[in-house]
């Protein structure tokens, strides 16, 4: 058991989208969503002011189907969102595929009837989804999500708002996450790009 609780323990820590986005250490990062332009931009930086990702959104399919680049504008992850699915499921594809050879991760929400999002987040290799890998919890009206490893209690990363006077008169939005060592960062921004479109899609409903 202790064997096998290792194994999954080093195949996390060797990176799920890749280890170049694990760091042996804690690793803040910001997350800046502009909320009044016409097509929300959506960045990522070191706590530096650094930028590490980018979200580029295809015009036609504006809501389905997000890229997210690297410093560089390379492509890291697709993410594509499977429409006519009640659960809301979402599918993360390495680069700019959309070939399930290239399926990373998938994930969906818990329930459909939700007061509080949640979202159980399975792997690739795990095709038949009884236990998930990952699960996501929070409200993202209160900026404030918890990311865990599969069913337990080990928090892998955390996300909470950041006020400060400058965003409130830009109309940006400003958040922090903290991920947690050996955890993949570029991982962990897939997941809360992905929350944040199905809040914009709660929001858009009600």
């Amino acid at each position: 058991m202790m064997q096998n609780h290792q194994q999954q323990k080093q195949g996390f820590g060797g990176g799920i989208i890749g280890p170049q986005y694990c760091a042996p250490y804690n690793v803040d990062l910001a997350i800046v969503r502009k909320v009044l332009t016409l097509a929300d931009g959506f960045s990522v930086t070191d706590i530096n002011g650094q930028t590490l990702f980018t979200l580029k959104g295809s015009l036609l399919t504006l809501r389905d189907h997000r890229v997210l680049l690297d410093a560089a504008g390379t492509p890291v992850v697709t993410l594509r969102r499977k429409l006519m699915t009640a659960h809301d499921r979402w599918q993360v594809f390495r680069g700019d595929s959309s070939d399930m050879k290239d399926l990373i991760f998938s994930l969906k929400r818990s329930s459909l009837f939700q007061l509080k999002t949640k979202l159980d987040v399975f792997l690739a290799h795990n095709t038949e989804e009884k236990v998930c890998d990952f699960k996501v919890k929070g409200s993202w009206f209160e900026r404030s999500c918890v990311i865990y490893a599969g069913e337990s209690l080990n928090i892998v990363a955390q996300m909470h708002k950041k006020h400060t006077a400058q965003s409130i008169m830009f109309g940006k939005d400003n958040f922090m996450v903290t991920v947690y060592p050996n955890v993949d960062y570029a991982f962990i921004v897939a997941l809360i790009v992905i929350l944040d479109e199905i809040n914009q899609d709660k929001n858009s409903d009600s």
